[in-house]
């Protein structure tokens, strides 16, 4: 194998440093370490010094989970931010696929190499979004550490997931043809009302995404327009959507079963949590359009539409929510088109309905 490594002199004795595998860490990014290091020479930090209050990395797992017992036995410190049940996965996720390793070994020396060696095994089963969580946890704990002395660094943020880990193949998500939209509406329309079912209308109105649909709270919700908010989007960018009157109509009955919740779509078991994000995907699936559509595909066929009629390009491109080639110009034009959107939208709903309840594309 191949690494960075840069000699050193400190009080009169020479050593080295190892600041990570190459072509795993690019060139830039061991200047950056390197950098950093010469710092904490010219700072007078004696860099040969061992991490004090040494645990072990299982140890250090538990503790910055759950938290440990003081002296007169109160557990003391642990996660309070995230739920039991994400607490639950992490441990479990370290405890399967980290500790068998490198549970025993103390923190301050576990190496990115250990720990890459450790995560490949997971990549190498082709679990790629897995090996990115795991990943993603020892990088917390292991920021939590050196805060608190356990290690100097933090050797899971030296691996770079883009680079060291496996990707799945993106698959296009099933759409229909504008053909057999009819027929799938008035499919729809055998259903009762259940949440799942205003879910897949509402998608079908609005063009967004499943993830945004499900992420949809009431105070987004101005009149008829819906504010989705930059954490809420793909492009990280705030969206204004239109709410045709078949979108207010859906949102009605939606308010009326709110049950106090912050959530439009709240979950089954819980109304601090959105719905599933499988929910609409299930229904579209007994209802008998397995492989042939799903959630997301209602953009594709609103695109068609659209396009078809020989709406304005920048119209449609803009209700999608697509990336606009000036990203700054962008940021600021999320009403941009609003009026002619508020029309766009109006008409495909309108369509839809003519659709369901004639069984005839018009």
């Amino acid at each position: 194998s191949k690494i960075w490594r840069m000699k050193f002199r400190q009080l009169g004795v020479e050593g080295t440093e190892v600041l990570g595998p190459y072509p795993l860490l690019s060139l830039s990014e061991a200047r950056v370490k390197r950098d950093v290091f010469r710092k904490k020479l010219l700072d007078g930090i004696d860099v040969r010094a061992k991490p004090q209050n040494l645990i072990t990395f299982s140890q250090a797992v538990k503790e910055f989970w759950l938290g440990k017992e003081d002296s007169s036995g109160k557990v003391v410190g642990g996660r309070k931010d995230v739920s039991p049940g994400y607490i639950k996965n992490a441990i479990s996720g370290s405890a399967m696929h980290l500790e068998p390793y490198i549970g025993k070994t103390p923190i301050g020396l576990v190496t990115d190499d250990m720990l890459l060696e450790c995560l490949l095994k997971l990549n190498d089963a082709e679990k790629f979004v897995y090996t990115r969580r795991i990943r993603m946890w020892a990088s917390m704990m292991f920021d939590w550490a050196v805060a608190r002395k356990y290690c100097q660094t933090n050797p899971a943020a030296l691996i770079k997931p883009r680079h060291a880990f496996g990707k799945r193949d993106e698959q296009n998500h099933p759409s229909l043809p504008l053909s057999e939209v009819a027929g799938f509406m008035q499919r729809l329309g055998l259903e009762s009302e259940l949440q799942a079912v205003l879910a897949c209308r509402l998608l079908a109105l609005t063009w967004v995404r499943t993830g945004e649909l499900r992420q949809m709270k009431w105070d987004q919700i101005d009149g008829n327009v819906w504010c989705v908010p930059s954490a809420s989007m793909k492009k990280k960018r705030v969206h204004l959507v239109p709410l045709s009157s078949q979108a207010m109509s859906i949102l009605l009955k939606l308010r009326q079963r709110t049950r106090g919740c912050e959530f439009v779509f709240p979950g089954d078991r819980s109304i601090s949590r959105p719905m599933s994000e499988n929910a609409v995907l299930y229904l579209i699936h007994r209802m008998g359009f397995k492989d042939k559509m799903s959630g997301h595909g209602w953009r594709s066929v609103a695109s068609t539409w659209a396009n078809e009629r020989e709406y304005n390009r920048d119209h449609i491109e803009m209700q999608l929510s697509h990336a606009e080639e000036d990203a700054v110009r962008g940021a600021y034009n999320h009403a941009k088109y609003f009026p002619q959107r508020v029309k766009m939208l109006q008409e495909f709903a309108d369509w839809l309905d003519q659709a369901e309840a004639s069984g005839v594309q018009g």
